[in-house]
């Protein structure tokens, strides 16, 4: 299964940014409370992105684990890299296809974790053959990403606003069963964890500014929806007239994330 996905690291970061400023649950502090990382632990976080999970780890444990971070993106690794630099962290960042085989040997790591990026994988039997491969004996996965109750404001407006479909999302429609599933056939001790996060939106703006961080042309998800700058333009007045008229009602707009975590021992 090939995923046609493509994103700038200026819409990821809006949206991270997004979460953290009016999300009223810290996902950090739930990841942490669930694995609880260790001094002299060896970590690989898959999909690193510009690093985030990567230097939660490094504070946690107080620099005193081995980290590693791999991405597709030579941009978010060289943001990595410089916000590495400029905290004075040891993490190894470097440049990782998680669709072929990881570059390490096998049970290197005692945690591999990806938050919000390996659900995009093609193949998942190969990605999480792979980890399972990378991992220790009682060494455990982690992996998070959107469940199908994800985010159901914001595709009720849009719905509301275009009157189609929500094309399918890689993350929400293969993460409950098919990724857990394949989890589970090659790890042992395979739970799913919840976590729910309401992000209030005090005015239209912020939720505009996260509508286009996800609707953006250059997010290939969302090219049943538009056409060219133009219908773009015309579909992002259609969306911001629908949610005017909810925060009208409302007076606020409630957006859950409720994202899944899928622990896994090897």
């Amino acid at each position: 299964m090939e995923i046609n996905y493509q994103e700038t690291s200026k819409d990821l970061l809006t949206r991270i940014s997004i979460h953290e400023k009016y999300g009223a649950r810290d996902i950090d502090k739930w990841t942490i409370e669930v694995l609880d990382p260790k001094p002299g632990m060896t970590i690989l976080d898959v999909g690193c992105g510009a690093g985030k999970q990567c230097f939660l780890y490094d504070d946690f444990t107080k620099g005193q684990a081995r980290i590693f971070g791999g991405d597709f993106s030579e941009e978010l690794l060289e943001k990595a890299r410089a916000a590495a630099a400029g905290r004075g962290a040891n993490i190894s960042f470097s440049f990782m296809d998680f669709n072929k085989r990881f570059g390490f040997d096998e049970s290197t790591f005692d945690l591999v974790s990806s938050a919000f990026a390996i659900y995009y994988a093609s193949d998942l039997r190969i990605t999480f053959g792979e980890a399972h491969r990378v991992t220790k004996p009682k060494g455990r996965l982690f992996v998070t990403g959107p469940l199908p109750e994800n985010k159901k404001m914001f595709y009720e407006i849009i719905r509301e606003a275009t009157d189609k479909p929500i094309p399918p999302m890689p993350g929400s429609s293969r993460f409950k069963v098919e990724i857990f599933e394949t989890i589970q056939e090659l790890f042992s001790n395979t739970q799913l964890l919840t976590f729910e996060n309401p992000i209030t939106f005090p005015q239209v703006a912020p939720f505009m500014e996260y509508v286009r961080a996800s609707l953006s042309e250059d997010r290939k998800l969302w090219t049943s929806m538009f056409n060219g700058p133009e219908q773009y333009a015309n579909l992002l007045g259609k969306i911001e007239s629908v949610a005017a008229t909810w925060f009208k009602r409302d007076g606020k707009l409630v957006m859950t994330k409720v994202v899944g975590g899928i622990l896994a021992v090897k």
